[in-house]
């Protein structure tokens, strides 16, 4: 298991504030490809099942003009199965300030990175099967939904965000793109089954 610490290949999660400001921050810690991974459970974790991206070239800000989501899917090159944990001590409601968000909802507990999966899944309209068992208790078996219906949505905001730092988005980032199944409570320790498509699946014990 590989952790983010040390490793040459950053992992980012992006997403959305309340106000509509497109953010980011690191995942940490970052599990490669699990075989028997484990990550620590904690009380009041939650799990999101996420496609994350990684991308083959820079995509420096822009002064000139604005991505388009065609220049973003250029620019990914591989396409990956992921579960996020997370842990907020904020209740759920529009009147969380930016700061709030910033420090509360972006942290994270651990991001397992788990198989490849091909470029086509990145189309918008895509449906595809996903289940989620923890500790063979099923918690979400239906199609795979993300917020906004395109997995490319949220970085390519933040990529045209003028304010971000010239050094984010560099080739070989891995970023997760937003929750397929919201965020799901996971009460105990256990083990963890993802499956998205036919032949899709992530294993990881949370202990």
């Amino acid at each position: 298991m590989s952790k983010l610490e040390g490793a040459d290949v950053p992992a980012w999660k992006v997403a959305k504030s309340p106000n509509g400001h497109p953010v980011a921050a690191p995942l940490h810690p970052y599990v490669d490809q699990p075989f028997n991974a484990e990550v620590a459970w904690r009380r009041g974790m939650k799990i999101e099942v996420e496609i994350a991206v990684q991308l083959s070239r820079d995509l420096p800000v822009r002064t000139d003009g604005a991505y388009e989501r065609a220049d973003i899917e250029a620019a990914v090159s591989e396409v990956y199965l992921g579960a996020e944990l997370v842990r907020s001590g904020i209740a759920e409601g529009g009147s969380v300030s930016f700061l709030a968000f910033l420090s509360d909802r972006l942290g994270n507990a651990g991001y397992v990175r788990g198989p490849a999966q091909p470029l086509a899944v990145l189309q918008p309209g895509s449906i595809i099967p996903l289940k989620l068992r923890l500790d063979k208790q099923i918690a979400f078996d239906d199609a795979a939904q993300h917020p906004t219906k395109d997995f490319l949505t949220w970085l390519c905001d933040y990529a045209n965000d003028r304010s971000r730092p010239t050094s984010s988005l560099r080739a070989s980032a891995i970023i997760t793109t937003g929750s397929l199944c919201g965020a799901v409570d996971v009460t105990d320790r256990g083990d963890v089954f993802v499956q998205l498509g036919v032949d899709a699946v992530l294993n990881f014990t949370l202990s």
